[in-house]
């Protein structure tokens, strides 16, 4: 395990050319979880290969533990790296293939059999050792692709790229389960590239979000979800997504017009204000309502339903408990909770 930094890191593709990945400072610690999330073609694998060392960076510096190993060459730096497409070699079996790395090294037999042994029984692989690789289920096949990387007691870190892509939703959390208790169990650095939230979510301690070759946002995933630093990390994170509803200073308020939804107006008055809050932080009133708008559509998500309401500054879409028994053409009024109204100018977050 190693902590990893990054200073004043940038890359671009070409020698003066826009940049893919924008300059950044970022340090993750020894045996810590960390997912870059954001859309396609935001930097976030860039990034990743840039750690590993499938790419010299324009600008800046990679550090393992102080040790500058920016120059240094992939198979030197102990990463493993697992990818979308498990990669295994076809030709061999489990057992096999869990063992190449070790093979490599020259290690001896013995040694090389029980530790294979013992990773295969801890990813639940012990009964197809003697199988061949290519027979094997995508989800498997993945976690022989892991395996190959825990076999190793040398390994600094785990960085994964969206390995979850092209397993079916209940592999995905088993997987995702599995890669917690082998976090805790071996204490492993682990970086996730996603574009799916969920993903993100429930396996970071911190999550980094990208878009557009810029970090905009660091964090916990409670602190995403609940102080969104911009309106970019507000829509993507959430599902529905943060609502977002144009405001205009008004005496010493920021507020939505036609509405009861204000916030205290800053010192600075200069640009596009809107005011954002949570799907889940409405309640439904029928009497005193914040705000109100005419149901157009209600969709169905296990215990909740999602209530989608027309109002004139635009869609606001809230989170109730299912069976509330309202139906496209209705009125319906809300109030917020306490402290989950935000204020945003120029799509940043300033309370």
């Amino acid at each position: 395990m190693v902590e990893i930094r990054l200073e004043q890191l940038a890359h671009a593709y070409r020698r003066g050319g826009a940049y893919a990945l924008r300059p950044l400072d970022m340090t993750w610690r020894s045996g810590g979880t960390y997912a870059l999330l954001g859309p396609s073609g935001c930097g976030k694998s860039t990034m990743l290969n840039i750690i590993s060392g499938l790419i010299q960076p324009s600008e800046g510096r990679v550090l393992f533990d102080g040790r500058d190993v920016t120059a240094l060459e992939t198979g030197r730096r102990k990463i493993a790296q697992v990818f979308q497409v498990p990669v295994i070699y076809r030709s061999m079996t489990v057992g096999q293939n869990l063992g190449f790395p070790l093979v490599c090294q020259r290690l001896p037999a013995q040694t090389r059999r029980k530790r294979v042994e013992q990773i295969a029984e801890r990813l639940g692989l012990g009964p197809m050792l003697h199988r061949p690789a290519h027979s094997l289920t995508a989800d498997q096949k993945q976690l022989v692709s892991l395996g190959r990387g825990l076999v190793r007691d040398d390994v600094a870190a785990i960085l994964l790229d969206e390995p979850l892509t092209v397993i079916d939703p209940q592999q995905k959390f088993d997987l995702r389960r599995i890669l917690k208790e082998i976090n805790a169990e071996f204490g492993v650095t682990m970086v996730l590239v996603t574009h799916d939230q969920t993903e993100a979510m429930t396996f970071a301690e911190e999550v980094v979000v990208m878009n557009m070759g810029e970090v905009v946002q660091s964090g916990s995933p409670r602190a995403l979800f609940e102080r969104p630093a911009t309106r970019h990390v507000g829509s993507f994170i959430g599902a529905p997504a943060m609502n977002f509803l144009p405001a205009d200073p008004m005496g010493p308020q920021v507020a939505v017009a036609g509405t009861g939804l204000a916030m205290p107006r800053p010192d600075a008055t200069e640009g596009r204000f809107c005011l954002g809050f949570r799907p889940e932080h409405a309640r439904l009133v029928r009497e005193g309502a914040t705000m109100s708008g005419i149901v157009t559509r209600i969709w169905f998500e296990g215990l909740d339903e999602i209530l989608a309401l027309d109002h004139p500054s635009g869609e606001v879409r809230l989170r109730a408990p299912a069976g509330i028994g309202l139906k496209p053409g209705d009125q319906a009024g809300f109030v917020l909770e306490d402290g989950a109204l935000r204020l945003y100018r120029d799509d940043r977050l300033i309370a």
